[in-house]
């Protein structure tokens, strides 16, 4: 009995061993990122700035007013937002803006329906396309230094989404959670010559790839679709940590934890899909490629820490201390590589405070795991008031 206990003690050890040290690998990456400097250019990109908005008549108007105070000359950009299940008063506001409003009536929403929608319908000579949720406030450099970007070769992008939050407890520990994602999925790994992860916004694609591609996304989890199809052609994603888009982080647990499940649901489906592929990856020497399929493997952060810190605890009440030391250093390892991938400027007293909210979370997050069926399929709305 004993024997076969210490083979699950050293199958569960060995495999929760290489998550973390994934994790620790590449947030100790993070630590010698070097944002890349672009030279300034006389050539102009024609920017198709695309705003999907379900729903986001408390928000939509005031991110797109913010938006049109770009330094970029108004020429060489069109603002286009896709206004799905919005009051009239809303959508009247949105056509007296000197912008392109598309009325979207899906029965089951998403953002790759509404992206379609404006490709489809929108003429143009564009050469790239910004993606931005409803919520996003932009800086008015913002179109200039993706410019510079572009001009140099980037035919992907992701900038610093950055949270706009208020002092609940739950917003920080959800602008905490993203900024680690930064760490290690994106600072991490241009560091160390991989793809960034996409986030969802704050993107720009070529947009003669974009048009080829966007009517191949056909879930909830579009961002994961547009990566894998990224990755698979062998176009890097670059990521820019001083370039920012701020948007406004929800104070709702029940939101949070519908947010993980649509985002566990579409990387799950997507890694059955894309196993298959891990091989080929390999051999063809795809590493990004082969890296992001790995990375979609490894189990939910939340569900790692839970994993690691439970089993320690049970090592240490029922077991003695020489069976419990691996994991000990294990848990060490993990909150390690969580630490040095938060920012400065996430560290206060608030930040702690929010911590005590993680177990709530967790939990939560757990039980969906057993309801993810169809979830990748379904729009869930962050709904912003």
């Amino acid at each position: 009995m004993l024997s076969f206990f210490s083979f699950i003690d050293w199958i569960l050890f060995t495999f929760l061993t290489l998550c973390v040290a994934y994790f620790l690998i590449f947030a100790i990456a993070s630590l010698f990122y070097r944002e890349k400097q672009y030279p300034n250019t006389e050539t102009r990109h024609r920017f198709l700035v695309l705003f999907p908005a379900y729903a986001e008549d408390a928000v939509i108007v005031n991110s797109i007013k913010t938006f049109l105070q770009q330094d970029y000359p108004k020429e060489y950009y069109q603002i286009v937002t896709i206004s799905d299940h919005q009051k009239e008063g809303t959508v009247r506001q949105l056509l007296d803006l000197p912008i392109i409003t598309l009325i979207a009536t899906y029965k089951n929403s998403t953002k790759a329906k509404a992206m379609k929608l404006a490709i489809d319908k929108i003429e143009g000579n564009f050469d790239t396309v910004v993606v931005l949720d409803a919520d996003n406030l932009a800086p008015s450099n913002f179109l200039s230094e993706i410019n510079k970007m572009r001009v140099s070769g980037a035919k992907a992008i992701q900038v610093h989404r950055r949270g706009i939050i208020n002092d609940s407890p739950i917003a920080l520990l959800d602008d905490v959670s993203e900024e680690i994602n930064n760490g290690i999925f994106r600072k991490g790994h241009q560091t160390l010559g991989l793809s960034s992860a996409l986030t969802g916004s704050g993107m720009a694609f070529d947009y003669t790839w974009f048009k080829s591609n966007i009517g191949k996304a056909n879930s909830a989890g579009e961002d994961k679709e547009l990566e894998i199809m990224l990755l698979n052609q062998r176009i890097q994603i670059l990521y820019s940590d001083k370039l920012y888009v701020f948007d406004k982080k929800t104070d709702k647990q029940a939101t949070i934890s519908k947010q993980r499940k649509r985002w566990m649901a579409s990387q799950y489906s997507l890694v059955l899909t894309s196993i298959p592929y891990l091989g080929k990856a390999l051999f063809s020497l795809n590493i990004s490629y082969a890296d992001k399929i790995i990375q979609w493997i490894l189990p939910p952060r939340l569900i790692q820490l839970a994993l690691i810190f439970g089993i320690t605890l049970v090592m240490l009440i029922f077991l003695n201390f020489s069976h419990s030391e691996k994991w000990l250093y294990l848990s060490l390892a993990q909150i390690l590589a969580m630490l040095i991938s938060i920012p400065s400027h996430c560290w206060n007293k608030k930040l702690i405070f929010s911590l005590t909210q993680a177990p709530i979370l967790t939990v939560k997050v757990i039980k969906d795991l057993f309801h993810l069926k169809g979830a990748s399929k379904l729009f869930i709305h962050t709904k912003h008031e």
